[in-house]
């Protein structure tokens, strides 16, 4: 049986996901994380696409995610999200759900990177 860890998924908003996981895949902006009981502290910047939360006995939840950020800590996952929505499908369908919810908000582009930022 493989080790859970709990994972917090919230918006503006709501709670959108809240429940123990074996499993988390996640998009940043460093490129996509898989995450396991135990992972050491993590803070990354997320970027638009979907996350992948596999329950114990396999049950698997997608959410369509736009920004935000994710932090791992002690055995707990919590993705602070800008935007996030359950998607019925798979992960191609977070990822359509991820990418309505950019152009909803006006600052997406085809890389799921906010643009009109300057330095």
């Amino acid at each position: 049986m493989a080790k859970t860890f709990h994972v917090d998924v919230v918006s503006p908003e709501e709670t959108v996901w809240s429940g123990d996981a074996t499993f988390v895949i996640a998009r940043t902006t460093e490129g996509e994380i898989g995450i396991l009981a135990d992972h050491e502290p993590v803070m990354a910047a997320l970027q638009t696409g979907a996350v992948v939360i596999e329950s114990e006995g396999g049950a698997r939840t997608t959410i369509g995610v736009h920004g935000g950020f994710l932090q791992v800590l002690n055995n707990q996952v919590t993705l602070l999200t800008d935007r996030a929505t359950l998607a019925e499908g798979g992960r191609e369908e977070a990822a359509r759900v991820a990418e309505a919810l950019a152009s909803a908000a006006g600052d997406g582009d085809e890389n799921g990177e906010r643009g009109g930022e300057t330095g």
